[in-house]
């Protein structure tokens, strides 16, 4: 599971406009029209592709649970994405994202400061630029840790450093131990 790209998923999602299909039927369709064939989805599910073609004709209804779990995350994958490209752009030219995070965090800094990792639930507004960097680094398919590293560096600018009026001589932030993450555009 990626904590973090799951988490920006989600926050895209948050703008759509219409729910995507809950039950196998709909789904299967969805899929069907998406991919443009039965086969296509047989192969991208791990199924027969005469299963599929049950599925779309209302003959099968209740998937298996991993099935299930398969198909839902194939269909939220590809649902409304033009809705979901104008969310990520607003985030990313105008609104930024608003990360809310409870996590152990620690900095590095000169001899003489309180630099003692601790857990902290922290809700920060980030801009625009790190929503874009985030976003990006997910399209060419980053690591969660590549993920988190982006959401480091944020909070160091934006909430230790409050952009440049204070702890300018800070050298890097831990953002470990993540216990909840939620992103919000």
């Amino acid at each position: 599971m990626s904590m973090f790209g799951d988490g920006l998923d989600k926050a895209v999602q948050k703008a759509f406009t219409r729910p995507a299909p809950k039950s196998a039927g709909p789904q299967m369709r969805y899929m069907v029209k998406q991919l443009g064939g039965t086969k296509a989805v047989a192969e991208l599910l791990g199924m027969s592709q005469r299963q599929v073609e049950r599925y779309v004709a209302g003959k099968a209804k209740k998937p298996r649970a991993d099935l299930a779990a398969r198909l839902e995350r194939e269909v939220t994958k590809r649902w409304q994405p033009q809705i979901r490209a104008k969310a990520r752009q607003k985030a990313a030219t105008t609104g930024g994202i608003v990360i809310d995070a409870r996590a152990r965090m620690g900095y590095t800094a000169p001899i003489g400061s309180t630099d003692q990792d601790r857990i902290r639930h922290l809700t920060v507004a980030l801009p625009p630029v790190y929503a874009a960097r985030l976003f990006e680094a997910q399209e060419q398919g980053a690591s969660d840790a590549r993920l988190q590293e982006i959401a480091a560096e944020a909070l160091k600018e934006v909430y230790f450093q409050d952009g440049g009026r204070r702890a300018g001589s800070l050298e890097e932030v831990r953002f470990t131990d993540v216990e909840h993450l939620e992103f919000d555009l």
